[in-house]
């Protein structure tokens, strides 16, 4: 499993780590209008899906607007932001952000996605964060378990593996 610090202290993370070449575990977590969504709704796309803690502090916002940006300039690519933080939440914070391409999606009622991709950190039942990229076949392409919970993925290698993930 992946070894994981949230500001700087080791945290568990419960669920099964996934590696490049796993098929993408299914999950049901909610859209901002309340309705599961499963990763079914995103079939035939790509999709770079990132875990986050929540959208409301620095590094996720600032994670969630460049993944946001970004998806404005790929085809066929689905972006995806996971955390607990509660749709109401997500639905405000994309408002006051202008966040309009990419799917803030709440895993606050099941931890049914921290589970299936091995981010749910058991010390605070937040996501740990982490990229993920699916490729159209649902085939995982691209991971990335950021050691440290609190600082930055690697945006470059991340949108590469979109540009090269069919």
């Amino acid at each position: 499993m992946a070894n994981v610090t949230f500001g700087q202290e080791p945290v568990t993370l419960i669920g099964k780590e996934v590696k490049v070449g796993d098929k993408a575990p299914d999950f049901t977590v909610l859209s901002n209008s309340l309705s599961e969504v499963t990763l079914d709704e995103y079939k035939g796309k790509v999709k770079l899906i990132a875990a986050v803690p929540s959208v409301d502090t620095g590094v996720c916002s600032d994670e969630t607007k460049r993944f946001n940006e970004e998806a404005g300039n790929l085809d066929n690519v689905q972006v995806l932001t996971i955390s607990m933080d509660l749709p109401f939440a997500q639905t405000r914070w994309c408002a006051a952000e202008g966040v309009k391409n990419l799917d803030t999606l709440s895993d606050h009622r099941d931890a049914s996605f921290g589970e299936n991709y091995g981010v749910l950190m058991k010390e605070n039942r937040l996501l740990a964060r982490a990229v993920f990229v699916v490729d159209s076949s649902d085939t995982v392409t691209y991971v990335e378990y950021v050691p440290e919970v609190t600082t930055h993925p690697n945006y470059e290698a991340a949108i590469q593996a979109v540009k090269e993930a069919k």
